[in-house]
């Protein structure tokens, strides 16, 4: 499966969730924000209903997994160990039509493996990155694009080697999906990839944090991302809709109407972002890209888990040939 040319190259940590349908537990907001708990009784033994594994997920193969399915040659650049987890993932990734052979298999490691604690429609996921010895490999052949997203804590370095590969090879494309990670570095520290980013994407909540003000305002959100480097900028506020800055204008694109109430959210962002990139890798404007983008997630929302519901590209040619008048972007 290895003999096509890679057109889009995902970069980022791959796992195991197990969906753990909790039964029993309360939610409490903040009167004055939208922070939310997900409680339930401590030092008690806390009933759940089942619990649905998913394998070979994760920002980045949720992404390469959703570009496949849209017909893309799509590749994902991750870190497995060697125990049946990682090559469970791997079988995944081949029924899925993803091209792994930039994942490195680390002999005697374990594989990633995530708890989603699943309530109502959200989820609260415990997360444990594992430390791998990561190296950027030889590419022997350069990608049309890059989607870089979630890595672990010990990958400054290898940031490093991202962006050096990136200047080296100044036709490829980047789309930059920070994890908590890369949020957690800064601007200052990842500023090449940002000089370099060709389309980012990150949610409200992530865009405070990143650029550390409280400020809502989108326009403001949205204008100093760009003033950092990327040349698109893509701000998502869940159902409430997206924004978008393509250089020049603001735009509001609101959320594909839900056939039925949601399932579960888990991979709605990832869809969105990759759903948008592969618009723009078809040839599309970014302001078609941006109608194209919140239609995937509609579908992940119906589905436990972020890659069951992902579209084929018929099937999302169907949505938008039959989406309603009032879905369309409006600039702001």
């Amino acid at each position: 499966m290895f003999d096509k040319n890679i057109d889009f190259l995902a970069i980022g940590d791959i796992t195991t969730d197990a969906f753990i349908r909790i039964k029993e537990a309360n939610v409490h907001c903040r009167i004055d924000t939208e922070n939310c708990e997900l409680c339930m009784k401590f030092g008690d033994k806390v009933p759940f209903e089942y619990v649905k594994v998913i394998k070979a997920v994760g920002n980045s193969a949720n992404a390469a997994v959703c570009v496949a399915r849209l017909g893309i040659n799509s590749a994902l650049m991750a870190q497995v160990g060697t125990d049946e987890n990682g090559k469970d993932c791997l079988n995944e990734l081949a029924k899925e039509k993803v091209d792994f052979r930039y994942t490195k298999v680390h002999k005697g490691a374990a594989t990633n493996y995530h708890f989603v604690l699943w309530y109502d429609v959200d989820r609260t996921i415990l997360v444990n990155h594992i430390q791998y010895n990561y190296k950027l490999p030889e590419i022997k052949r350069a990608p049309k694009w890059i989607y870089l997203s979630s890595l672990a804590s010990n990958t400054k370095n290898y940031h490093l080697e991202i962006s050096e590969y990136l200047k080296n090879n100044p036709q490829v494309k980047l789309a930059f999906q920070p994890g908590t990670f890369q949020i957690q570095l800064g601007i200052q520290e990842l500023k090449d990839i940002y000089k370099r980013t060709e389309v980012f994407i990150c949610n409200v909540e992530e865009a405070q944090r990143i650029l550390h003000t409280d400020s809502k305002d989108i326009k403001t959100l949205l204008g100093e991302i760009h003033a950092n480097g990327p040349k698109i900028v893509l701000i998502t506020d869940g159902p409430k809709g997206a924004f978008m800055l393509d250089g020049e204008h603001f735009y509001f694109m609101p959320e594909y109407p839900d056939p039925r109430p949601p399932v579960e959210r888990t991979g709605c962002g990832d869809s969105f972002s990759a759903t948008f990139v592969a618009a723009l890798m078809m040839g599309k404007s970014p302001l078609e890209a941006l109608v194209w983008a919140p239609v995937n997630p509609m579908s992940v929302i119906q589905y436990v888990g972020a890659r069951e519901g992902l579209l084929n590209l018929e099937n999302l040619e169907w949505f938008l040939k039959h989406a309603p008048p009032e879905y369309k972007p409006k600039e702001i």
